[in-house]
């Protein structure tokens, strides 16, 4: 199996548990975590921005651009609990750990495949 497709596999699993986590009970989620929450969301989306743009390395400015709003947007489906209450500076968090997440994905790429090199 090649790198990319067990990223990307990783990458859709991780996006799941991260969409679970996010619509569930509060009481439902992990809670066993020694990190500080805002750490926490910003590696889970750093996590999920590299593992999207190793797996798919010739779209990975669209897939950071996606994993970015897509932090926003996973903040919003915490209306749909009645026990979560969505925060921008949450997403915002979340934001730039899917903004590093990607930078470190193409850095990856770029040292390791040679793609996504710009110019």
């Amino acid at each position: 199996m090649s790198i990319s497709r067990f990223s990307a596999i990783c990458a859709w699993l991780l996006l799941a548990f991260i969409i679970f986590s996010t619509v569930s009970p509060i009481e439902m989620r992990p809670s066993d975590v020694v990190l500080p929450v805002q750490v926490d969301r910003a590696l889970a989306f750093l996590l999920l921005a590299g593992a999207f743009v190793v797996g798919d390395p010739k779209h990975w400015l669209f897939v950071a651009i996606a994993c970015i709003a897509g932090a926003f947007a996973i903040d919003a489906l915490h209306y749909l609990s009645a026990s979560r209450h969505p925060h921008l500076a949450d997403a915002f968090v979340k934001a730039v750990g899917a903004f590093l997440g990607a930078v470190i994905g193409f850095g990856f790429n770029t040292a390791i495949r040679g793609i996504g090199r710009i110019g």
